[in-house]
């Protein structure tokens, strides 16, 4: 089975081929393209791949190209797990948004909203690509703002391409662990938009756990999202709010730490990367040991303003395994190309899973997959406050959507005005103007 990987000389590639090395059933993953426009990130990715593999029998074989078409043929699936604009782009919408005194986030608020504008007509390109030159294929989407990159791709792909993002395994894992349930035995009842999710019950043989959660204060405190939102507020709302959710639940406090950090989360990034892939340029480097050092700083340092706005301390150890992105990508292509059927939180065209929605719209939810690809499940209606948020970002999506397919500036300026976490008109057509001005991706608003 071939896999082609977009976005190839990323720095999360890794992980990726490490649970590919780690599967060993038949009709397992055998050849790996790497495509990225970047060559010498591809050398960087392919040297810590190639140690990842040293003694490995039968390790999935390894190509790069800078050639997207060439990337496509032949593959069985297609990764998307793409930048565009690169972490100098995302450090230039956090600047930009926060300067205005907005979130700069690269999925939520301002900064989703520059990246989505920018992102949507490449993902376009390429689904367009893919159903010319790999129809049987399955697109598997990490790109992004991932549930408005999706919904784009299914214009052109339908159910073929499905998103996928690891926050609601974390989350629930985190959640069934603190209970002293096993994740694998557990349903968790998960329903949203991506990023923009909750919990609203953990059920094991029937008998629903998360109660017992909420009604203990010990328990809500010893895992992150517990601290992040705080005891009483979790109580009220009756749920787990996927970590995101803190973006809109305390908007002022994390809009201020983020002013106030030394350097905003892209930035960091941007800079730590470059270093990784400068270390990388020296022929004598243990490529795979400066990986995983710049990882655990990586890993470690995510949603650090969040928790800090929150007094919610240095994140566990537990933590910092997350929901392991890798693994839901394994797992949904085991599940199709081996007719393995399992459940899994994916990003799915809507159908008639929440009813606020329409039966195109892309929502996180819980899904059976088999070979015929993911089949949302019926969950319980959203309560009325979280169906009004949900209502109100899938219209900002929409509106991204339309911007980009007419190259619409007032439509772009609608999309901002809309979004809950921008709070004025004029706010909006300045953050176009300071996005056009740095972004040459959005160039076609007009």
């Amino acid at each position: 089975m071939r896999l082609t990987i977009l976005g190839g000389g990323g720095f999360r590639v890794p992980l990726v081929y490490g649970a590919l090395l780690r599967d060993r059933a038949e009709g397992r993953v055998t050849a790996v393209v790497l495509h990225d426009v970047d060559a010498g990130r591809l050398s960087a990715v392919r040297r810590v791949l190639a140690e990842q593999a040293a003694g490995v029998p039968d390790a999935p074989e390894v190509t790069a190209t800078t050639d997207l078409d060439e990337a496509l043929r032949g593959a069985d699936f297609v990764f998307s797990a793409i930048r565009v604009g690169g972490l100098q782009g995302r450090a230039d919408d956090e600047r930009i948004a926060l300067a205005e005194g907005v979130l700069g986030q690269e999925t939520v608020g301002a900064g989703g909203i520059a990246y989505g504008l920018r992102t949507v007509p490449v993902a376009v390109d390429i689904a367009r690509r893919v159903a010319r030159l790999a129809p049987n294929a399955w697109v598997i989407n990490f790109t992004n703002p991932a549930g408005l990159v999706t919904e784009a791709m299914s214009r052109y792909l339908g159910d073929r391409v499905i998103g996928i993002c690891d926050s609601p395994v974390g989350l629930g894992r985190r959640i069934a662990r603190v209970l002293g349930v096993d994740p694998d035995r557990a349903w968790i009842d998960y329903a949203g938009l991506n990023h923009l999710g909750w919990v609203r019950g953990l059920r094991v043989d029937g008998r629903d756990e998360l109660p017992r959660l909420l009604a203990d204060p010990g328990l809500l405190a010893s895992f992150e999202e517990g601290r992040l939102f705080g005891a009483e507020w979790l109580r009220s709302l009756g749920a787990v709010p996927n970590e995101y959710l803190h973006y809109y639940y305390f908007g002022r406090e994390t809009v201020r730490a983020h002013q106030e950090a030394e350097h905003t989360r892209g930035a960091f990034l941007r800079d730590q990367q470059a270093r990784f892939y400068e270390e990388l340029r020296e022929p004598d480097a243990d490529a795979l040991a400066v990986w995983d050092r710049t990882r655990a700083e990586r890993e470690a340092t995510y949603m650090a303003e969040n928790r800090d706005s929150a007094g919610a301390g240095e994140r566990d150890a537990e933590d910092l395994t997350g929901g392991g992105y890798e693994n839901v990508a394994l797992a949904l292509m085991r599940a199709v190309a081996r007719d393995e059927r399992t459940t899994l939180i994916l990003n799915v065209r809507n159908r008639s899973t929440l009813a606020v929605l329409d039966a195109d719209a892309v929502v996180e939810v819980p899904c059976l997959v088999d070979a015929n690809g993911a089949h949302p499940v019926a969950v319980d209606p959203l309560p009325g406050h979280a169906a009004g948020l949900v209502c109100a970002v899938k219209a900002v999506e929409r509106e991204v959507l339309a911007a980009a397919e007419s190259g619409s500036r007032a439509t772009a300026v609608k999309a901002f005005a809309l979004h809950p976490l921008v709070d004025s008109v004029g706010v909006a057509r300045r953050l176009v103007d300071g996005y056009t001005a740095v972004h040459p991706g959005l160039a076609y608003l007009k």
